[in-house]
């Protein structure tokens, strides 16, 4: 175990052969008692046996009925019972089910391999993930987790939240940190979060830009657009983004050199879905601004693999 300047404990790294495997499950839309959700549970633990991942993201959503803690408890419960270390977002459902954001977050954090860090005074902190280098003497990768809220504050501005000129700023600097620390080149960097930005609607709409997947649906992004994608462009670090929110999406784009990314829905019948419930996974490579990706579904069948950015590069 080690913790680093952000409370992360235990440490991540690039294995020896230079790889960090990375699973991403949303929307599980987990309700305790009902037999709905257990096909959720069980996709959950067949994608962890065949991908044996060396960290786990669950991009919100991830409860959907009371009591809150016993359907948390039971989702996280797979991947802690592994010992592979994994961190939450959270969605807009999350904290409607009898606990409150700052209640939830405490809760996770009790289990074992949990790597999010204390939230401090903060109702729901974004933090930064650290993967070291396969030598454990340097951070070689970085793995942004940003809480994207819930639904919009400001009268007359309907639908969903949008991250904040806040979170944006503690965004920039930590970026422009982490840049400085690399002798001003800035590291290789993906960012999880629920709720997709405007720009994945942007991306859809370019009959040039290339899709994989499925797009079953608009995403519901929010109505303003507090600029988030474009403080992402111009740090250089980021290569990704991952997000969930959209059961009938599971789709990348790339868009401004950015890869817009779903996960794939992994919830039962509990909320409306007409994809088999599947995940995300993500692999990167060390001292590289590339990764693989690729959704995989019941029995370990996998679709859409690609690489960025080659195989969106026309």
């Amino acid at each position: 175990m080690a913790a680093n300047a952000y409370g992360q404990s235990p440490s991540l790294e690039f294995g020896s052969d230079g790889e960090f495997k990375i699973v991403q499950f949303t929307d599980v839309h987990f309700k305790y008692g009902n037999p709905k959700s257990d096909i959720a549970i069980r996709r959950i633990n067949e994608v962890l046996d065949k991908e044996q991942p060396d960290l786990v993201i669950f991009t919100g959503d991830v409860i959907y009925s009371e009591p809150a803690d016993s359907g948390m408890t039971a989702v996280l419960a797979c991947v802690s019972g592994r010992k592979i270390p994994f961190a939450v977002t959270f969605g807009n459902h999350d904290d409607e089910q009898g606990m409150s954001r700052p209640q939830l977050y405490d809760l996770i954090r009790t289990f074992p391999y949990n790597i999010q860090p204390d939230r401090g005074e903060a109702e729901s902190p974004d933090y930064v993930l650290e993967v070291k280098s396969r030598d454990g003497d340097r951070t070689a990768a970085l793995l942004y987790c940003l809480d994207s809220h819930s639904y919009s504050t400001i009268e007359g501005i309907r639908g969903y939240g949008w991250l904040s000129f806040e979170q944006i700023e503690w965004y920039r600097r930590t970026s422009r940190a982490y840049t400085s620390e690399n002798h001003g080149n800035p590291l290789p960097a993906l960012a999880f979060f629920h709720i997709p930005l405007p720009e994945y609607n942007a991306a859809a709409a370019d009959e040039n830009a290339v899709m994989y997947g499925t797009r079953m649906e608009k995403a519901c992004a929010p109505e303003l657009n507090s600029g988030m994608f474009a403080a992402m462009k111009e740090s250089g670090d980021i290569m990704g983004i991952f997000t969930g929110h959209d059961h009938d999406n599971d789709y990348t784009v790339l868009w401004k050199g950015i890869l817009l990314g779903y996960g794939r829905y992994t919830g039962g019948d509990t909320v409306y879905n007409h994809l088999p419930n599947g995940a995300r996974v993500i692999v990167l490579k060390e001292g590289c601004r590339t990764f693989t990706t690729w959704t995989v579904l019941a029995g370990g069948e996998t679709k859409d693999r690609t690489v960025y950015p080659d195989s969106y590069l026309k």
